[in-house]
Parts: C-alpha cells; sequence; structure tokens
C-alpha cells in the first residue's frame, strides 16, 4: 500500500494542464501542493504565475531563474554535438526537461516533500523524460501523473473543468492548441494542428514574423566559435543565454527557423509539431560553417554518424545516462577544433553560410585550387585512383565469368 502523500511538488507553467492540477492534487490525494516554476526563457508566461498558483490552492511557489544555466550547460553541449532528431528537430523542448525536473527535485528536497507531479499526457514524450529524471536522483519518489489517473478524456473536459471551478486558463475552444516555450524554442501541438494538411494559423507564431513580412533587406551577422561554443556576436562578447537571446530576436525577424513536422513520438505514435527555433538554427549553421574548415573528413564522418542515436537519447529523455554522457565526451573532443567565425546572412526565412574562417583552418587555397600550383602533383591521381578501383575491378571481372 502506497504511504499517504503530505506534500507533492508540481511543474507548474500555468497553462491548462498544469492550471487544474493543482485544484485536482488537493481533492484527489488530499495533500498540500507546492508550484514549481522553472524560467528557462519563456518570458511573459511567467508574469502573474505565483497569484494565480496560490488562488488556485498552492501553499508555496519556487520560480528559479534557470536560464544561464540551460543555455550554457544544456542547450550548448547539445548543439556542440550537431543534434538534430529525425532531420529537422533541433530538440527544443527535449533538452528543457531534464534541467526543469532536476531543479524540481531539488525543491522536493527544500521543501521536504514526498511526491513530485507534472501535466504531461499519457501519450507523449514529456512524461518519459521528467520521470526518468525523477527517478535517476531519486528512485524511490513518488510520481503523480493526472493525464494517467483522472476520467478528463481531452482538452474540451480540461476546459469546462477550468471553467466550473473558477480557474482560468489561456485556452479556448477556439484555440485550443499547446504551446511549450524557452529560451531555445517554441513549439505549438494540438488543437487545429492536428490535421497534417492544415497550415497553421498566422497569428500563432510568437518568435518569427510570417515570411511575407519578413524584411526585403537582408541582415548579416557574424559568430565567433571557441571549442564549438558560440561566444560573441558582431565582435561583442555574450553570455550564451543573452546570445541566444539576440539571435532569437535578430533571426525571429527574418522568419528564420520555423518547422513544421511529423514525428515519431518515443512511445511510438507519429505526432505534428510546429516548432520556432531563430537562435538555435543560426547557431546551427554557424558551428557547421565554422567545422567544415577546422574538423578532419574522418572526424566529422565519425561524428556524424552518431548524431542520430545522440538525439534519440535526448529525444527519449536518458539526458543523464552513461551513454548520453559518454558520447558528449566525444562529441566535445572533435568539436573542441571549432574555434572561428561564420558569417551568416539572415533572408526571409533563410540561414544562408556566405563566410567562415579560422587561424587553424585545415582549408588551403594552394591545394584546392583550380589554376597552376606547385603543391599538388595531379597525374598522382591516376595512381590513387587505380589502386581505389581495385576492388570494384575485381568485381566486375567475377560478374562477367559467372553463368548467365
Amino acid at each position: 500500500m502506497d504511504k499517504k502523500v503530505k506534500r507533492v511538488v508540481l511543474a507548474y507553467s500555468g497553462g491548462l494542464d498544469t492550471s487544474i492540477i493543482i485544484k485536482w492534487i488537493k481533492e484527489k490525494y488530499e495533500c498540500e501542493v507546492v508550484a514549481f516554476v522553472a524560467d528557462v526563457g519563456q518570458g511573459g508566461e511567467i508574469k502573474g504565475l505565483k497569484a494565480k498558483a496560490m488562488k488556485t490552492g498552492a501553499v508555496s511557489i519556487h520560480i528559479l531563474d534557470l536560464k544561464e544555466e540551460f543555455a550554457r550547460d544544456f542547450v550548448f553541449p547539445m548543439i556542440r554535438a550537431g543534434a538534430v532528431y529525425e532531420g529537422e528537430y533541433l530538440l527544443g523542448t527535449a533538452i528543457a526537461r531534464p534541467l526543469i525536473a532536476k531543479a524540481q527535485m531539488d525543491v522536493v528536497k527544500k521543501t521536504r516533500s514526498d511526491a513530485v507531479a507534472h501535466g504531461a499526457t499519457g501519450k507523449g514524450n514529456d512524461q518519459v523524460r521528467f520521470e526518468l529524471t525523477y527517478y535517476y536522483i531519486n528512485p524511490e519518489i513518488k510520481v503523480i501523473a493526472p493525464w494517467r489517473e483522472w476520467d478528463l478524456k481531452g482538452r474540451s473536459d480540461l476546459i469546462a473543468y477550468a471553467k466550473n471551478h473558477g480557474i482560468h486558463v489561456p485556452v479556448t475552444k477556439k484555440k485550443p492548441y499547446s504551446c511549450d516555450g524557452n529560451l531555445l524554442h517554441l513549439s505549438f501541438e494540438g488543437g487545429v494542428l492536428e490535421d497534417p494538411y492544415v497550415e497553421p494559423p498566422e497569428d500563432m507564431f510568437r518568435y518569427t514574423v510570417p515570411l511575407e513580412k519578413a524584411p526585403d533587406k537582408a541582415t548579416y551577422i557574424e559568430i565567433d566559435y571557441e571549442g564549438g561554443d558560440a561566444v560573441a556576436l558582431n565582435g561583442r562578447p555574450m553570455s550564451p543565454a543573452k546570445l541566444l537571446a539576440r539571435l532569437n530576436t535578430l533571426g525571429g525577424l527574418n522568419a528564420v527557423g520555423m518547422v513544421d513536422m511529423v514525428e515519431s513520438r518515443y512511445v511510438g505514435m507519429k505526432s505534428r509539431g510546429i516548432y520556432e527555433t531563430p537562435g538555435g538554427t543560426i547557431l546551427h549553421q554557424g558551428r557547421r560553417a565554422v567545422e567544415s574548415i577546422t574538423m578532419s573528413r574522418d572526424v566529422m564522418h565519425l561524428r556524424n554518424s552518431l548524431i542520430p542515436r545522440y538525439a534519440e537519447i535526448i529525444y527519449y529523455g536518458y539526458w543523464y545516462s552513461e551513454e548520453r554522457q559518454a558520447l558528449q565526451a566525444f562529441f566535445d573532443r572533435a568539436a573542441s577544433v571549432i574555434t572561428g567565425r561564420a558569417r551568416l546572412k539572415l533572408y526571409k526565412g533563410n540561414c544562408v553560410i556566405v563566410g567562415r574562417k579560422a587561424e587553424k583552418s585545415l582549408y588551403n587555397p594552394k591545394l584546392a585550387t583550380f589554376e597552376e600550383d606547385d603543391v599538388y602533383d595531379q597525374q598522382d591521381a591516376e595512381g590513387f585512383i587505380s589502386i581505389s578501383s581495385l576492388s570494384l575491378k575485381l568485381e566486375s571481372l567475377m560478374n562477367k565469368k559467372r553463368p548467365k
């Protein structure tokens, strides 16, 4: 028999789900609810959350500023690795969950609580991401996941529940899609977006302007990298969080970083997600520009072969696993040579590399030139091709000997 819960720490956002969860937990478990808010760069969404949480029944609320830690210790290591899930998703939601869950467990210890709760659905990825971190930190922690317990069937039921209990929620039947934001991205799911053939409504986006409203004049920027990390924008040194925030502004103004994709969830189903990742898109492209002249071919190809697995690990919620940490060590070593400057052009949804330079560049104009040179003897290529083609020649001879 489960031990009675006395106090639970809820990962609270003030959105539809967590707005009613405080009330629901108090009624279901007859316990105190401590609201926890992780400020990972969601901006204005935090305003008014303290009053709202207390009004709906929380005994206290803890709001922690985690923006710099998020950018420095989670986003930047992931960008050093070049992580992209299924070719498009820069993992904006996935990378925030291990930090939020870790900080939530710190509040559990501080408030001497005996349980944690989250508002993730039983169909999604976030329930896994949160709970894997909880159990990594404390294998014995009690986890309350209302979506897997209550009899509310969908967002319409939640909206009705909120209305019946006098709880203000930022979602209506006209705009039932959910939004999750942080310093790296904004994501939208549900509602009208569940039809993958329907174009997202223009007024939904927050970071990025519509393509048609982006400036007719391109914006040029320069980003300095050291060891795979962006350290300066247009020659001005900036902290990870401040640099990412500035790139969000510049990218958003030029409609950079919008992604509309159908992805494979960890639980097995397909799901459509709309993402805005302007700053992350720019950082990713800039890093690729500098690594193209500083990273050796074989290291780059080996690194590229491991990116899908690394991205899966983050997407599935195994940030604290030994496997991720081992891969991170390799990616960090590979990225240690990525030091230099990238020049990029932002224009109507495009982030185009237009220049790159590095003090320790592997690019040698004397070797690469199509003009006459005294460094490379082109006749040497004949022997290289002869040796390289040996296996194909042997295969061809064998095929001719086989009976038809």
